[in-house]
């Protein structure tokens, strides 16, 4: 299968390259995450560029470019800073395609545009303090109403909550059931009343926040509802698959964004009288970092391949985010071992790496649950 970037993607991702150069430079990136600024301003700047509607179709006000297109462009992001594919990410994956993929038809005429714009932001609020990878256990309610539903409960660990104007929400909407019956999904506002967030800090990501939020009696009308009643479980797995496929983009921007800087450090800093490359240990830690990186790419755009293709690809998605994820933690931390102290240092780029990488290989289900879902499509 032929993975050579084609002429089209190779213009979108030199727009990309200009586009962080002009706005993001590595500087602007190192002072937000110093900082631990939110980046909703970058939207309207993806939008102005077209990025934001890549993934969508026409109908819309979309590109409707492919997936891997759209992988490709948030690899790159990444490359340049991580909190920039984070973004796209985030209003692409977790909220585009939510609305696109099991959204009503009046919800995506009503906020596709926006998004595609860079005028809206929304997130995922799935997990809860009780329903982390057994994202199946929650409890946060939907109880039916004679105008709508009332939303009762605790989202934890959510992301730029603060920045974004809908919650796409998982509720259990049978009073009930268990299990993965009886879950539905809610598109619900940020700022209606009864939502309250509380930041939660952490050691890396600094730029994306997390956010504990509490439902309290939030009244929302019928049309909050996404798709159909007790379907929320396959909801949630349809925007995972977009989900997963693009942390393993991100998870490899940074890993080659490490990948440079060391191998930059190792060919300017000397050491007995050479250059630290010269040494065969660094040159071979060196090259067993970039091919890390490069099979997680081959996994990554394979499974985007077969997203493109509509066929079934549970697995492959599956491969694509461990691979990646592990590539970035094993990355991260040999790129602290070659620049040593230098890496240490608050103003070097590798130590954010470091910082960052740890998230992905529990963010968006565990590396061990994914394994375990491989290993279930491989009939163990």
């Amino acid at each position: 299968m032929d993975f050579t970037i084609t002429e089209d993607q190779r213009h979108i991702l030199d727009t990309v390259d200009r586009l962080m150069r002009r706005h993001y430079p590595p500087e602007e990136i190192r002072r937000r995450d110093a900082a631990h600024t939110d980046c909703k301003d970058m939207l309207p700047v993806f939008a102005k560029a077209g990025l934001l509607a890549l993934p969508f179709p026409e109908e819309y006000g979309g590109l409707a470019a492919d997936r891997l297109t759209a992988i490709l462009v948030q690899e790159r992001l990444a490359w340049h800073g991580a909190i920039a594919g984070i973004m796209f990410g985030q209003l692409t994956d977790f909220g585009g395609m939510s609305i696109l993929k099991f959204g009503t038809e009046e919800q995506r005429l009503q906020l596709l545009p926006s998004i595609i714009r860079g005028e809206i932001n929304l997130c995922f609020a799935l997990t809860e303090p009780g329903a982390g990878s057994d994202a199946a256990a929650a409890v946060t309610s939907a109880t039916k109403t004679s105008s709508g539903w009332l939303i009762n409960g605790r989202k934890i660990w959510i992301s730029m909550a603060d920045t974004s104007d809908y919650l796409v929400t998982m509720c259990r909407s049978d009073k009930g059931s268990i299990g993965k019956s009886g879950l539905s999904t809610f598109l619900i506002a940020r700022n209606s009343p009864g939502v309250t967030m509380t930041r939660l800090e952490k050691v890396g990501n600094n730029c994306m926040s997390s956010w504990d939020i509490g439902f309290d009696n939030v009244e929302v009308p019928d049309s909050a509802l996404m798709g159909s009643e007790g379907d929320g479980m396959r909801n949630m797995m349809t925007t995972l698959q977009y989900s997963r496929t693009g942390q393993a983009a991100l998870a490899i921007g940074i890993a080659q964004a490490a990948c440079d800087a060391a191998k930059a450090h190792a060919l300017e800093r000397h050491q007995f009288g050479h250059r630290i490359a010269d040494f065969q240990v660094i040159k071979h830690r060196l090259v067993n970092m970039q091919m890390r990186v490069e099979q997680a790419r081959l996994l990554l755009y394979f499974a985007s391949s077969l997203i493109d293709a509509r066929r079934s690809c549970r697995k492959e998605v599956a491969q694509a985010k461990v691979t990646a994820s592990e590539a970035l933690e094993y990355v991260s931390r040999h790129g602290m071992q070659i620049q040593a102290s230098f890496g240490y240092s608050a103003e070097s780029d590798m130590q954010r790496y470091w910082r960052d990488a740890r998230l992905y290989t529990f963010g968006e289900g565990t590396n061990e649950l994914q394994r375990d879902m491989i290993a279930r499509e491989m009939g163990l």
